[in-house]
């Protein structure tokens, strides 16, 4: 299994929600984060005064899905996430050794 790590923009949340829908995907979790990369921030200004901006917002999506699964999740999150545009985010892959649905001890497959 993989577990796939997702930084977005938070509005494209719902289109990369409906895209792993599409798929199949049963459940995500989903948690509101700031960071830069290479966007490095930017500057607003608020009352007359200039400030910059460090982290910005993103989300962080997470789902875990079958190796056979994995390369159609990426691919669904890249398209839908992508605007083009500096800031889009990233996306991060691992290997999952173990899960397990607390509520019934089912492992594998079956608890995702």
């Amino acid at each position: 299994m993989k577990k796939i790590e997702a930084i977005i923009k938070p509005f494209k949340l719902d289109d990369v929600r409906e895209a792993l829908q599409e798929l199949g995907l049963a459940g995500m979790t989903v948690t509101e984060v700031k960071g830069f990369g290479r966007q490095k921030g930017h500057t607003e200004l608020y009352r007359g005064a200039e400030y910059v901006v460090d982290f910005l917002p993103k989300l962080k999506l997470e789902v875990v899905v079958s190796d056979e699964m994995a390369d159609r999740a990426i691919e669904a999150i890249e398209q839908a996430a992508r605007t083009g545009k500096i800031g889009d985010g990233k996306i991060f892959v691992g290997s999952v050794e173990r899960v397990i649905r607390i509520r019934t001890g089912e492992e594998g497959d079956e608890a995702v």
